[in-house]
Parts: structure tokens; C-alpha cells; sequence
């Protein structure tokens, strides 16, 4: 699978074990408000997500060959002659009449600001191109959610904690 096509100032590319410990907090900071209920230490907390997100991390590995593992980078704030700053991660695995969005997330910072949706739009048009569809398994509380429904995501089914969204054909 090729990559998508961002426009100006964000980039793909595949990830590196270097980036396991910028997955990890991106991956911790999409967990913080449901944590917020949880009597535990900082400690506890730290120690609960880490484990949480090696799972998620071979779990991925594990059952989506073929899949694309990217960091989503910006690169209008790249110093010069310095990396390219690592705000997000697109997982997507192509199967055989979709594109399976496995994971999208964004740092804090990127958060609500237009990046979600221009990646999100990158994959509609890879995937209408290829004449599939494209899903994602999302939590019914996501702040996301109504993004996705905006988009044109459709529920597919409803599977307890996560909602199955479905966008045809990728149109």
C-alpha cells in the first residue's frame, strides 16, 4: 500500500522501534481522562498504561500483516536541518474489501485543530481510489465519534464498548 497524500506540512512515515517510547505516551495521553476515575498512584497508572500499550503493540503486530505502521509528522515546525516533530500515528491495515483503520491518534496539541481531519480525508480518497470501504472499531465516549459521523461513518454494529463505523466505498 502507498502512502497517502497529506498536503502541506504533514508527512508519513513508517515507524522504527525508536519510536516505541513516543507511541507509549501518545498512547497514554488518549487514556488519561478515563484514568482520572481510578484511585492509583501516578506510579500505578504509568506502570497499568505501559502494559496496556505493549499488548495493544504486539496485538497489532501480531494479527494485521501487511499493515501500514506510520508517525504522522509535522513538518512546517521542523527546525532546520532537524527531525521532523512526531505528533500522531496512523495504523491501517488493507484487507480485502477495506481499509481498517486500527488506530489514529494525535498528541494533545494536535488535537482539534484540523490534522484529524485531513488524515482521515487522505484515507477516504486511498480507499475510493481502490474502490473499498473503509472501518474502525471506535469507543462509544470518543470525542472523535462525531467526527467520524461527520465524515460519513456509519454504524455498522454496535459491539458493547466499541461502536464497528463503516464509510463505503470510501466515497
Amino acid at each position: 500500500m502507498e502512502a497517502l497524500e497529506l498536503g502541506p506540512g504533514l508527512h508519513l512515515r513508517p515507524m522504527v522501534a525508536g519510536d516505541l517510547p513516543f507511541l507509549s505516551a501518545l498512547y497514554a495521553s488518549t487514556r488519561e481522562r478515563e484514568l482520572e476515575l481510578v484511585p492509583w498512584t501516578e506510579a500505578e497508572k504509568s506502570a497499568f498504561l505501559s502494559f496496556q500499550f505493549d499488548c495493544q503493540h504486539q496485538h497489532y503486530q501480531q494479527h494485521y500483516p501487511g499493515a501500514r505502521f506510520d508517525i504522522v509528522e509535522n513538518i512546517t515546525e521542523q527546525p532546520a536541518g532537524g527531525a521532523a516533530e512526531p505528533i500522531g500515528r496512523l495504523y491501517l491495515a488493507p484487507l480485502e474489501q477495506e481499509l481498517r483503520i486500527m488506530d489514529i491518534a494525535l498528541v494533545p496539541g494536535a488535537r482539534r485543530r484540523g490534522i484529524g481531519t485531513r488524515l482521515l480525508r487522505a484515507v477516504l480518497e486511498h480507499a475510493r481510489r481502490d474502490g473499498r470501504s473503509v472501518s474502525i472499531h471506535v469507543e462509544r465516549d470518543n470525542p472523535a465519534l462525531g467526527l467520524y459521523q461527520r465524515l460519513g461513518f456509519q454504524l455498522r454494529e454496535d459491539r458493547g464498548v466499541y461502536l464497528f463505523l463503516v464509510h463505503p466505498h470510501g466515497d
